[in-house]
């Protein structure tokens, strides 16, 4: 037997088939959680609540993320936490297909939400794996995906949203450390977050997109200040984050120094495939609740309310496919294109169809709660869109990129 064939062998020793993995997580499953029941939405029973971001207090965060991580730590030591990971940074090492098994499966059973954990893991873990050194993949990537960490990322500032490049939080090196001062903005989870993901500028004498440096800096660390940013649906998921004199090794470098625009777009192109490929935090919002609302309404026979949800329906699912084309391509090892740009667009323009609907059936009861259920509760819904529209990258700047991307458009004039 060739040293190759032999490498072969063992790698499908390890490798179980599928049948046995599906029966392993079901095992795992039957004896860690319960299974979910056969869902029926009856009107006016349980929870109307239907808003995009998480309206907990700080100590209702602190306990959910205790119940997320307990569970993040039994199915990583299980062998189920981070199945296509590379095996030298805590992964299993297997395709995607045990990955899409699992998914299956574990859909069947009531586990505890892993939210707190989507940024970390959808966003900032795929850009350490891409850009980091051997020391920082080592000492976080079996740490986030085992939950004992969370990971926020760190691009806006007040005066740099939708045009990142033009940030203006510094790093400056000083022996075998850099020296971070400036300030972030609208940070999901900084309040829980262990580590972060930062973009600083560090050549001003470049052009804005090269002078440009990624880095992992210690949320823990003296210097860092978090404060809660309070929503106008009352909530406060985001913050703003401080950073005075924050020292960084230089081995949590991301990338080149003045590199960082690359690696920003990996974190981008991640976070738009991230959101493009969620349901908006209700689930399908053109399906049960809203055909429910209308018949509750009396307003399903109105043939302006019908246009308009079967118009979700349609672009729900026309996203839905695009969706899984741009999954497929990740899935053969490729990069997130500009078409995670238009999968995030579609999510937020089918919000807008959304509210556009509700208002059609629900009018001033929209604005004004009289107490009935399912109704005043969807303000929470229309308030959290404009942050939707503006994560990941502005309506207007997703349109740039389809349009000079995707379809061949001359690029938009610069500003004088």
């Amino acid at each position: 037997m060739t040293v190759t064939q032999q490498t072969e062998s063992n790698a499908t020793a390890e490798r179980p088939s599928h049948e046995a993995f599906e029966a392993a997580a079901r095992s795992f499953l039957d004896a860690n959680a319960v299974r979910r029941p056969e869902e029926t939405f009856v009107w006016g029973e349980g929870s109307d609540n239907v808003s995009l971001f998480p309206e907990r207090t700080p100590a209702e965060g602190i306990a959910d993320l205790a119940t997320a991580r307990a569970w993040a730590q039994k199915t990583f030591d299980a062998g189920f936490g981070w199945i296509t990971g590379p095996s030298e940074y805590g992964g299993r090492g297997l395709d995607a297909d045990y990955q899409r098994i699992w998914g299956r499966v574990a859909s069947e059973y009531q586990t505890p939400s892993q939210s707190i954990y989507g940024i970390g893991l959808g966003m900032v873990a795929p850009t350490i794996l891409a850009h980091a050194t051997d020391e920082v993949k080592e000492a976080y990537l079996r740490k986030m995906w085992r939950g004992d960490i969370v990971a926020c990322q760190l691009f806006s500032e007040p005066s740099s949203g939708s045009d990142l490049a033009s940030l203006q939080t510094r790093a400056v090196k000083d022996g075998d450390e850099w020296i971070i001062n400036g300030q972030k903005v609208w940070t999901s989870g900084a309040q829980l977050s262990d580590i972060g993901e930062i973009i600083c500028r560090t050549d001003p004498d470049l052009p804005k997109h090269r002078g440009l440096t990624g880095f992992v800096v210690d949320m823990h660390a003296p210097g860092v200040e978090v404060r809660p940013l309070r929503q106008m649906s009352g909530g406060a998921s985001f913050n703003e984050v401080f950073f005075t004199d924050v020292r960084v090794p230089a081995s949590h470098l991301l990338g080149e120094v003045n590199g960082g625009w690359t690696v920003a777009l990996t974190t981008l192109m991640n976070e738009r495939a991230a959101i493009g490929g969620g349901g908006g935090g209700v689930g399908l919002p053109a399906s049960t609740r809203l055909i429910e609302l209308a018949r509750s309404t009396g307003t399903d026979t109105d043939p302006l309310v019908r246009q308009q949800l079967a118009g979700i329906i349609i672009n729900e699912r026309v996203a839905a496919y695009t969706n899984r084309r741009a999954m497929a391509k990740i899935a053969a090892g490729q990069l997130p294109g500009p078409e995670m740009s238009l999968g995030k667009m579609s999510l937020t323009a089918n919000m807008i169809r959304t509210y556009e609907a509700l208002s059609s059936m629900l009018g001033p009861k929209l604005v004004a709660d009289t107490g009935a259920w399912g109704t005043y509760a969807w303000t929470t819904y229309l308030l959290g869109v404009p942050g939707m529209r503006i994560a990941g990258g502005s309506d207007e700047v997703l349109r740039n990129i389809i349009g000079e991307r995707v379809l061949g458009l001359p690029k938009e004039p610069s500003p004088k």
